[in-house]
């Protein structure tokens, strides 16, 4: 840990950087996309969906804009970058203000359907022909036999106070609300630092254990691991920070002996339901995609045909497979994963975060992930289809 004398001679000799750096913080604050994107009339949509025969698109509502998008578009670009003496470093921010940028303009667009997924494909990508076909060879495995420990029989109630137990091996505040306008079970805000809960919904032992792996060992850590580092942009991400964030977090449901062949299938639909958006599939095209040709029963495709097209069409969900691809083949080499929770980061950006540790702009973690510490996984048709993905 840097103490605060060296801290404060860091800051001076980077005035600039930290400038700049406060200045995004601040108006990054507003943009938090998943706040946005997930609809407020979820239930009663899936209800009339139902009710049509899965004929009948949905037509979903979506909060109000808190902001002025051209407003905030104006000040990220008025950042003085030139004034950052390190190229690299100043690489990174004018990537980072694109990719803030490009954020904004997902947000303003939410609900315009393909002028949405256009601009969601400028942040999140889409399926690769490698990433479809991976999704198709973890399709191809039999379903496992069902054990008690996936029978969904805990309350919202019942998942606050596991988590709660789940969390005291951390030393940091679990603050846990509970949400109806959500697409997930549960979810963290970065934002607020919050781990959301939705409201009605039944959990089984197993997706408490998955969940609590997923969102309080990764996504929390990396909260506050960001929260604790010099500069804000650990906290509020890197571009292309999700792939990393969603690889790392699936790795840990595996290492901690969570991850199950549903889970991995569940993935793989996430990513042909994205990779149906290229085709111009309508959301009841995709539905028939998943519950009818992959048989995947109708609550679950409903599910991950709502992540998918929210917003328009949003690519976010093919990223869970490729980002546990990377973490995995990272962890066979026996790569540390300090780094990548050191915050909202990403692969793509490990040697600029190196510069940011040797300059003293970046410190040691507060935080780890308890899950990385031994490898629980005994499902040995799990370790063949990772170890084969392309």
């Amino acid at each position: 840990m840097i103490g605060e004398r060296q801290q404060s001679q860091i800051e001076r000799e980077n005035t600039d950087l930290f400038e700049i750096d406060a200045n995004l913080d601040r108006l990054v604050k507003k943009i938090e996309l998943l706040s946005y994107v997930n609809p407020l009339n979820i239930e009663k949509a899936k209800h009339q969906f139902f009710t049509s025969k899965y004929t009948e698109n949905p037509v979903f509502r979506y909060p109000k804009l808190k902001f002025n998008p051209y407003k905030l578009h104006r000040l990220f670009f008025s950042q003085r970058l030139e004034r950052v003496d390190n190229e690299q470093i100043r690489k990174l921010y004018q990537d980072i203000i694109y990719y803030y940028s490009n954020m904004v303009q997902c947000i303003e667009t939410i609900g315009q359907d393909r002028k949405f997924y256009y601009n969601s494909l400028r942040v999140y990508g889409s399926p690769t022909e490698k990433d479809v076909q991976n999704a198709q060879f973890i399709l191809h495995f039999a379903d496992e036999p069902m054990s008690s420990d996936m029978d969904k029989v805990y309350s919202a109630e019942d998942a606050k106070t596991y988590f709660e137990n789940f969390a005291t091996q951390y030393d940091f505040k679990l603050n846990i609300k509970f949400s109806t306008h959500m697409a997930a079970d549960a979810m963290v805000s970065n934002a607020s630092q919050a781990l959301l809960i939705k409201r009605n919904t039944k959990f089984s032992e197993n997706q408490l254990l998955t969940l609590a792996n997923h969102e309080i060992g990764v996504h929390l850590v990396t909260t506050y691991n960001g929260m604790q580092q010099p500069l804000k942009v650990f906290s509020n991400g890197f571009p292309k920070n999700v792939e990393t964030q969603e690889g790392l977090a699936v790795f840990s449901e595996y290492m901690s002996g969570a991850l199950t062949l549903k889970r991995l299938k569940e993935l793989a639909y996430r990513v042909l339901a994205s990779d149906s958006l290229i085709k111009g599939y309508s959301f009841s095209d995709t539905f028939d995609l998943i519950h009818n040709q992959y048989k995947l029963n109708r609550n679950d495709a409903f599910s991950i045909t709502l992540r998918a097209h929210r917003g328009g069409g949003f690519t976010k969900d093919r990223l869970y497979l490729s980002g546990l691809r990377k973490i995995y083949k990272r962890y066979l080499k026996e790569k540390p994963m300090d780094t990548m929770l050191s915050g909202k980061v990403s692969l793509d950006y490990e040697s600029a975060i190196n510069q940011l540790h040797t300059l003293g702009l970046a410190q040691k973690n507060t935080y780890t992930n308890t899950a990385y510490r031994q490898n629980l996984n005994t499902n040995t048709t799990l370790d063949f289809i990772l170890n084969n993905l392309k």
